[in-house]
């Protein structure tokens, strides 16, 4: 079966507003920051890339139980680059490996039926984008109660430009367009503006017309992203 998302296959940050948003952080913050989106897009090309569901969900199990077991005293990470990264610099900073797991809800998600329903869909959002903002946030130093709620929206906007049918897409972005209208970037410390970047990307994401895809990386967008850095807005 083909997979019904789209998204490379790499070892870094793919992407490119991922890794703009990375160089807002505070320096002695970028490296734990990079480690948890590897992970995240890790995770989506997994699911990206699954002839079979079975097998996909099979290695984002194998993810969560690794992660998990960091939590171990004295365990030793599997040899796995990205799991080593993990353990040095997130655990460190207090962000417990069965916190980092729950990621793997949303992506497993995609992979519980031939092709992703509203409900998929909306636990995707949830389980992923919720607890990678807050997780983030708290690599940063400060948590919004609206964090989650950006995060939801902002992963539903990402997959309503990921998902291959227009339908689907368009559930995704009407969903993130909700959940991110109330959210506040404007009032977020200024800790926070790669969240509050990634936000406001997606808000215009969601806004797109199911039949558009968006152009990461165009001159538009970088004009954007630079103005958020200097205002805040």
């Amino acid at each position: 079966m083909a997979p019904s998302i789209s998204l490379p296959d790499t070892s870094l940050l793919a992407d490119p507003e991922r890794l703009l948003a990375l160089s807002y952080a505070p320096a002695e913050r970028r490296a734990a920051l990079a480690a948890l989106w590897r992970l995240d897009e890790r995770m989506g090309t997994i699911v990206a890339t699954a002839r079979e569901p079975a097998i996909g969900a099979m290695r984002l199990l194998w993810w969560r139980d690794a992660l998990t077991g960091l939590d171990t005293p004295g365990a030793m990470p599997p040899a796995e680059p990205l799991l080593g990264e993990i353990a040095l610099r997130l655990l460190p900073a207090g962000l417990p490996g069965r916190s980092i797991a729950e990621i793997e809800e949303g992506w497993a998600a995609l992979l519980e039926a031939e092709a992703p329903g509203e409900a998929e869909i909306l636990a995707h959002g949830e389980a992923r984008g919720g607890p990678l903002f807050a997780l983030s946030a708290m690599l940063l130093g400060a948590v919004p109660e609206d964090a989650g709620r950006a995060g939801e929206g902002w992963a539903l906007a990402d997959l309503g430009h990921r998902l291959s049918d227009p339908a689907a897409r368009h559930f995704a972005r009407e969903q993130a367009a909700d959940r991110l209208e109330d959210v506040a970037v404007g009032r977020w410390p200024a800790a926070l503006r790669p969240l509050g970047l990634l936000a406001t990307f997606a808000r215009g994401d969601a806004a797109m017309p199911a039949a558009r895809l968006r152009r990461q990386g165009s001159p538009k967008r970088l004009f954007r992203g630079l103005a958020y850095r200097l205002t805040g807005r």
